[in-house]
Formats: C-alpha cells, sequence, structure tokens
C-alpha cells in the first residue's frame, strides 16, 4: 500500500501561541474566540488518509504520531499505545482480506503544527491545526435512558435515539464554533438497528428528524451548503459513533445531476430529508480534498435495481462517475478521476460480498484501494453503499 511522506513537528520549532481570549497548551487546548472574517491563504496543510493494519499503527515512532489527527476502527477502537489523537470506532466488521485495519487521518505541511482539544462539558474529542479538524463523539442510548428514565419511558422507543443524536450535533457544533472551523467538510454517522422500527417509523428517519433539529438550533445551513455525509447501521446495542472532519475555508459542494437532492427527498422518506451533498470539494487545500459521500443505487429519490446486489453496485459506480464529471465541472479542471480515489464499501449481506467485488472489478483497477465493510443501509433495499476520497490530478493507486 502507498505510504504518504510528510513533515512532523520538529523540535526546535515553534509552538502554538495563545489568541487573545484563550489559554493554550501543547496537548491540551481549550480556547474561546471571537469569530473573524479576514480571508486566509491558501492551505499548507495537505490532509493525507491512510488505511493501515492494526500492526502497522502499532510500529509507527512518536515523530509519526505527530502529524495523525484521528484513527477510527471498524470493528473495534484502535490500540494506539501512549498517542493522545481521537480514536473512535464505526462498529463495522471488515469483510474479505480487510481484517484489522483502521483508518488514519494526517496532515502534512511544512509548517503544521497540532493541538488536541478539549471544550468543556462536551464529549467531542478532538484534534486540529490551523485550518482543519478531526474530531468524534460516541454517545450511548442507554446512558441517555439512564440520566431520565421516566421521561424515555413517556416518549417512547425512539426518544434516547432522539435526544442522543441531538446532544451529538449541538456538541460538535460547540467545538466547531468555539475552534472557528466553522465549516463541516465530511460527517460519518453510524447507528444501531438504523431499519428497525421504533414508535411508527424506521431510527433512521428519527436520527434525521434529531439532526435538522439540531442543525436549526444551531444556525446552520439544512440545504445547500451542507456537508458530504454517511450514515450506516452498527449491531444493536452498539453506540451512536460519528466522526468528522471541519475547516476554516467553507468547501464546494456537489450534486448529483443523476439525483434528487437528498435534502429536497419527497415526504415519503420521513418528515424530515437527510441533510448531506452528494460530495464536496475543499479547494484550497492539497493532498485528499474530494469527499464523496456514501452512494447508492438511487436515480432520482427511488432505490434502482431492488434484491440485485451485482446491479446496485454498477448504478452505484455510474452515479460516482457523474460524480466526478459534476465535480471537475464546479472546480474547472479535469482533476479527479475514479483512478485517484480510495474507496469504502459498505456490504449489507457478507454473501453478496463476491458479487459486488466482481461488479467493481469490471469499473476499477485491481490496485484501487478498497475496504469492503460490512454495514446495514440507510433504506432496507439497499444491498450496497460506496464511499469514496480523492486528491486532486492524482493517479496513484495502492494496494490492501
Amino acid at each position: 500500500m502507498r505510504r504518504h511522506a510528510g513533515t512532523d513537528f520538529l523540535p526546535g520549532q515553534s509552538r502554538p501561541t495563545p489568541r487573545s481570549g484563550g489559554r493554550i497548551d501543547w496537548l491540551l487546548m481549550t480556547t474561546t474566540r471571537s469569530s473573524t472574517a479576514t480571508p486566509r491563504a491558501a492551505s499548507t496543510a495537505a490532509l493525507q488518509l491512510d488505511y493501515l493494519s492494526s500492526y502497522e499503527i502499532a510500529s509507527q515512532s512518536p515523530y509519526w504520531w505527530q502529524n495523525v489527527l484521528g484513527v477510527v476502527g471498524f470493528e473495534k477502537l484502535p490500540a494506539v499505545g501512549g498517542a493522545r489523537v481521537p480514536v473512535t470506532a464505526s462498529m463495522t466488521p471488515c469483510l474479505g482480506a480487510n481484517d484489522n485495519l483502521c483508518e488514519v487521518w494526517r496532515v502534512a505541511g511544512s509548517e503544521v503544527q497540532l493541538s488536541n482539544g478539549a471544550a468543556q462539558q462536551s464529549r467531542v474529542h478532538y484534534r486540529f491545526c490551523e485550518e482543519l479538524l478531526f474530531g468524534s463523539i460516541t454517545i450511548e442510548e442507554r446512558a441517555i435512558e439512564a440520566e431520565s428514565p421516566t421521561r424515555s419511558r413517556a416518549d417512547g422507543d425512539s426518544a434516547a435515539l432522539l435526544r442522543a443524536t441531538e446532544l451529538a450535533y449541538q456538541e460538535i457544533f460547540g467545538v466547531l464554533k468555539e475552534t472557528e472551523h466553522r465549516h463541516l467538510i465530511r460527517i460519518w454517522n453510524y447507528l444501531p438497528e438504523i431499519n428497525r422500527e421504533a414508535d411508527g417509523d424506521e431510527r433512521y428517519r428519527h436520527f434525521n428528524s434529531a439532526r435538522q433539529l439540531a442543525f436549526r438550533n444551531s444556525g446552520q445551513a439544512t440545504v445547500g451548503t451542507v456537508p458530504a455525509a454517511s450514515a450506516l447501521g452498527s449491531p444493536a446495542g452498539s453506540p451512536i459513533s460519528i466522526y468528522f472532519l471541519a475547516a476554516r475555508q467553507p468547501p464546494k459542494m456537489i450534486e448529483n445531476p443523476r439525483q434528487t437532492s437528498a435534502y429536497h427527498y419527497p415526504p415519503k422518506f420521513g418528515r424530515h430529508s437527510p441533510i448531506f451533498s452528494r460530495a464536496c470539494v475543499l479547494n484550497e487545500s492539497a493532498g485528499t480534498n474530494l469527499f464523496v459521500s456514501g452512494t447508492a443505487s438511487i436515480v432520482g429519490h427511488e432505490t434502482i435495481h431492488p434484491g440485485d446486489a451485482a446491479a446496485q453496485t454498477r448504478e452505484t459506480m455510474a452515479n460516482i462517475d457523474a460524480l466526478l464529471d459534476e465535480a471537475n465541472r464546479v472546480v474547472g479542471l479535469a482533476r479527479y478521476s475514479l483512478d485517484g480515489l480510495r474507496f469504502k464499501v459498505y456490504v449489507r449481506q457478507p454473501s453478496d460480498l463476491s458479487a459486488i467485488e466482481g461488479a467493481l472489478s469490471k469499473s476499477l483497477r485491481s490496485s484501487t484501494p478498497i475496504v469492503y465493510l460490512q454495514a446495514d443501509v440507510c433504506r432496507e433495499d439497499l444491498l450496497v453503499e460506496i464511499e469514496a476520497t480523492g486528491e486532486s490530478g492524482s493517479n496513484d493507486t495502492g494496494v490492501m
């Protein structure tokens, strides 16, 4: 698998200095600052994504860890030794040859310096540089029920999910306001039993209602300038797990000409529409700067090819192709192609893995980095969902 070279914090480099209204220290940082509208120069931080095994992570030197933003385990929390970086887990088991992989987000740049953050009374763990921030939050629905047992019983089976989702997003937006990384780029949501019915509706639809309420209460847009995102189902008993990337500069949002924007879905898909863009481009940043949301076999707003995993995979890739064309049109250059992407593929039924791999082999090189994970998809008739990241002008690939 391809490795990225980066510039870490070197002994003798200047460390971050306090700003007005805030206190700073190198490993733990809490700041409260007023917003500034002054324009910033193009980013010097290059965002990097790697999929590494637990063994590879454990063998890294302290020097390497200085530029790590965060680490995501799939089936369980990754072991990072004494490294003080945000860690989380999606609770989505690896399939095929991808066993024991972790997702590692790093930054490189000649003057990049990272700090950890700790917001008061917040469950969000985050790490950031001047331009970029990675954060994660995990909430147990059982803990929410325990806090208000009488209220939870009175409000029904969905009450804990609704409250936990609203709290998670409120705390995320609180951190972004505090650090001034106000623009969510990409967010990953994992909730247990996403398709199970609760109080007369699917849990995913309850999640969408709570997410929309949190966006509105925090003064965030709910259409147009919304982040790229995914929402997948984890096993019963798992916590709600959310991780995200944010920036000081706004990304360019990309919609798919083949699909209805998710935030304009008709009421048949729930009282409140999902809040995400089909993709976004962080135009001023080097490294990984294209983020393709979880994409499935949907044309317009309807599921296509129900019951056929291979056909759904081909339709999904047609949607990703269309997104790449649109991203290149929006940025004005032919910067992105399938050959420059890294993929995560969520498979509902492990028995469909072979058919999905076969369909992908028709459109992707054998060296294309792909991670296969088992997860429920947001609609019960969807068998596969695919997300991707890309680097502008990159045709490099790696093997995992």
